[in-house]
């Protein structure tokens, strides 16, 4: 909560997420107050959403031994995890230069 990377809003979602999570959301006044000063009626429906489901799926998984990802793939994201400074400056580079003018609309 502390860090200056997140933005207050993404504060009072972790915050807040916390407090679902650990079932003391519906008790936290003072934490809903601050969630409901920086999100609206809507979005707190769907921070409160995702935050159950991420701990239905969790509970889940977790009981039932069901693995996520085969240790093999794990190991590879892993020793992926170095980036090469120079291939991710010729990555955007690239972006950059084909990026659109216009984005085409959906057909329908």
């Amino acid at each position: 909560m502390d860090s200056d990377l997140l933005s207050d809003r993404e504060k009072a979602a972790v915050l807040w997420a916390e407090h679902v999570t650990l079932n003391t959301a519906r008790s936290r006044d003072d934490v809903y107050e601050i969630v409901a000063d920086l999100f609206t009626e809507a979005e707190i429906v769907e921070l409160t959403l995702m935050s159950c489901f991420f701990n239905l799926f969790n509970r889940f998984v977790d009981s039932l031994r069901v693995p996520v990802e085969v240790p093999k793939e794990v190991d590879k994201i892993k020793s992926s995890l170095h980036l090469e400074p120079d291939k991710v400056k010729s990555y955007f580079e690239t972006v950059a230069a084909t990026w659109l003018d216009a984005w085409p609309t959906p057909a329908g």
